[in-house]
Formats: C-alpha cells, structure tokens, sequence
C-alpha cells in the first residue's frame, strides 16, 4: 500500500479528495510511507504541454532530483544550477503529462493552453551523477535509514502531537508524505495509542531521549527520530520550528520560522537528509 504515496497525478473533485485522504490515512497505519523508488524521477506543474513551459518544468525537476539523490537540500536555488536547468532536456530519458482537469470542458480554442499538468521527468541516472560530480557531489547509494517523525503542532491553546491515526492530522501526512517524495526519504508516524503507552506528550518531545521514541515507531521500520516543534506566529504569519536528530553519537539541532507546515517539513526532512548522507549540518547551511 505504501506505494499509493508516491508522486501521483493530482486528484480533482471532492470524492476524489475524500478517498485520497482515507487511503492516506489507512497507509500512515499500516507502517512506513515510501518516497519515490526512483530517485531520478521528479514531478512539477506546469501549463499547457507547450515545449516553453516544459523546458521550465524540466529545470525545476532536475533540481529536485540532484537534491533527492544526493541528499543535499542545500542545492536548492544555488547558482550553480542555472545552466544545467537551462539544458535540462539533454538529461531527460522519459517525461509524460497527467490533466489536473480530466473531464472537465475545455476553456479556450486550442484546449490545452491555461490547463495545468502534472509533469512527470525520469532522468538518466548517469548524467544526473556526473553533473553531481561536477558539482563536487556523489549519489547517496547507500540504505537510507527510515525516519521517525515526531512533530508537535502548536497554534494557541491547540497543541498536539501529528500521529498516524489522528484526525486532525490529516493535513499534516499529506504535507510529510509529499516532503518525503521530494527528498526520497522514508517516514513512518507515531500511532496515538502507541505513545500514549509510552507517556509521551506533546511538550515532552524534545526532551525525550531517542533511544524512548526509536520504540514507538519501530513497529512500523522507523530507525532513526526526527523531532520537532511547531508553533503558529501571529507577527510572521508562519510557524516557527524547532528539529532535532541524532546520529552517530552527535546532536544535530536547527530552526527556522516564517513559514508554512508543507515548507517546514520539506525542510525538515531535507535536513535529516543531509545528515544521514553525511552532507554536514543543516544548522550550517545557507
């Protein structure tokens, strides 16, 4: 099942949505969410399939992909990218379109031109690793160790722990799902019951020493745990985060405010990326 949260055409309509949010919340239950197995495949939006705007949208998936399969989420928006987006489709081996509005009438005379589409890129493993040559970067072949993500969402008097059975957090499995694929992580969720078990809380997570959390979500393959804090700021109209993770005997801590969950946890999981590939510390980057 965990397959069915891979980068995925996007679904329209309220039925749509409804079933996409229970297969997603049946998956978070069953265990481990995969990213993408092919780190070399990226998807964007783009409008129309025009071959302008599919140039553009080939640059921004080459992007994401030297990030996903180097584990460097620094890369993103360095300068140095620029002229390898711009020849992009010299990298691209398959690419292919999915309408965001299948079904619905066409609004203008060619049919295509203002509708948007997923686009999906695979690139050629190869070139994609010699361009990360280039940039002084290797491929993160290595196993990656699947994430334990502990998150408290704080906004007010509101505050809870993001699980993988709770109802109200099924905004945030989205955005973690869809932070996941993006940087070709694995992520499994805590279950509600599980760290009521354990007497866990949601002011006590970053106080809690891994080796207690590693249990909570080792049933569902979790090895290594990502903790952070979240709170609502009225003044930056964003959350300020807090994240923590500890590998090979060493702390790692960075933050980060200003922005929305969907961004925190893409930074988030970025950041335990760039750890666990040994890229050094997200405290430190740019």
């Amino acid at each position: 099942m965990a397959g069915l949260l891979e980068t995925r055409p996007a679904l329209t309509g309220i039925l749509m949505c409804r079933m996409a949010l229970l297969a997603a919340s049946l998956i978070w239950c069953s265990g481990a969410m995969a990213a993408a197995d092919d780190l070399y495949r990226a998807q964007t939006v783009v409008t129309g399939q025009g071959e302008p705007n599919r140039i553009v949208g080939f640059g921004a998936c080459l992007e994401d992909v030297l990030i996903k399969v180097s584990g460097q989420p620094a890369l993103a928006g360095d300068r140095r990218l620029a002229a390898y987006k711009a020849r992009a489709k010299e990298a691209v081996s398959n690419f292919s379109y999915h309408d965001q509005f299948a079904g619905k009438p066409h609004r203008d005379e060619q049919g295509t031109r203002d509708r948007p589409y997923d686009l999906t890129v695979d690139f050629d493993d190869s070139k994609i690793d010699g361009i990360l040559g280039e940039l002084g970067l290797k491929p993160w072949r290595s196993q990656r160790p699947v994430l334990g993500v502990f998150v408290e969402m704080q906004n007010g008097p509101k505050d809870f722990v993001v699980t993988a059975d709770g109802t109200q957090s099924d905004l945030q499995r989205d955005a973690l799902a869809a932070a996941a694929d993006k940087r070709g992580m694995r992520v499994v969720l805590p279950e509600a019951a599980a760290l009521a078990r354990a007497n866990v809380g949601a002011a006590d997570l970053l106080k809690i020493p891994q080796a207690k959390l590693i249990p909570i979500v080792a049933p569902g393959g979790g090895e290594v745990a990502l903790v952070g804090r979240l709170v609502w700021d009225d003044k930056d109209l964003g959350w300020a985060t807090r994240w923590q993770l500890a590998w090979h005997g060493k702390d790692y801590k960075w933050q980060f405010r200003g922005v929305s969950f969907d961004e925190a946890f893409r930074r988030a999981v970025g950041g335990a990326a760039q750890v666990l590939s040994g890229n050094g510390d997200p405290a430190r980057a740019k």
